[in-house]
């Protein structure tokens, strides 16, 4: 651990910065401008250098980019759609359910959206939230609130919670396809007046 150290403090930019301060000290030395004094300059040169040094910057850590998240993305997709298949849903909410993992699927597909998105980390955020947080959440809360109705009758029927949050949703993921295509759209665009620009300049 010490011999680590001393081999990083040796490549550090510290030492690098002294070092070099000190071959000018040594120079002095023998153009006989430091005397006799010439270490306590040797050193006061190195010691200079090292002060002035910028600070070593450690690394940054190496998070997974957009692309390695919406990897794993699709793989959390996958055992969710697992889950949902063996929840038994009223009519109305499982449609909704269908039309919200349908479009959430094809906004995963390994694809032109998938590439535009894995440009978009906080479409990735919003995605990985609906996917790994709210769909679990409202089916489980509808199967356990369900349970309870049972018991004691007169309340809301949860179904009709869970097919508000599954709307919301849905029209969450609907937001995100629409800035998707809207990027698409502003590079069309962008091309068309470069080639415009281009045709007049010629």
């Amino acid at each position: 651990m010490a011999t680590s150290r001393f081999v990083g403090y040796l490549e550090s930019r510290k030492n690098i910065a002294g070092s070099a301060c000190g071959v000018v000290g040594v120079v002095l030395t023998f153009a006989g401008a430091a005397g006799p004094y010439w270490a306590v300059v040797v050193a006061g040169l190195y010691g200079a250098g090292a002060l002035i040094a910028p600070p070593e910057r450690p690394a940054l850590p190496g998070f997974p980019d957009p692309s390695a998240q919406l990897e794993g993305l699709r793989e959390d997709f996958g055992r969710l759609r697992g889950y949902l298949a063996g929840v038994e849903l009223p009519p109305a909410a499982s449609g909704r359910l269908v039309e919200l993992t349908g479009l959430l699927e094809a906004l995963l597909d390994p694809g032109w959206a998938a590439e535009l998105l894995a440009q978009d980390p906080e479409g990735v955020h919003a995605l990985a939230r609906v996917v790994r947080q709210d769909i679990p959440e409202a089916v489980d809360t509808f199967v356990r609130t369900r349970w309870w109705t049972r018991l004691a009758a007169g309340a809301e029927p949860p179904e009709r919670h869970l097919e508000r949050q599954l709307t919301l949703l849905h029209g969450e993921a609907e937001r995100l396809a629409a800035a998707l295509r809207a990027t698409e759209e502003r590079r069309q665009e962008s091309h068309t007046r470069y080639l415009e620009d281009r045709g007049r300049g010629g």
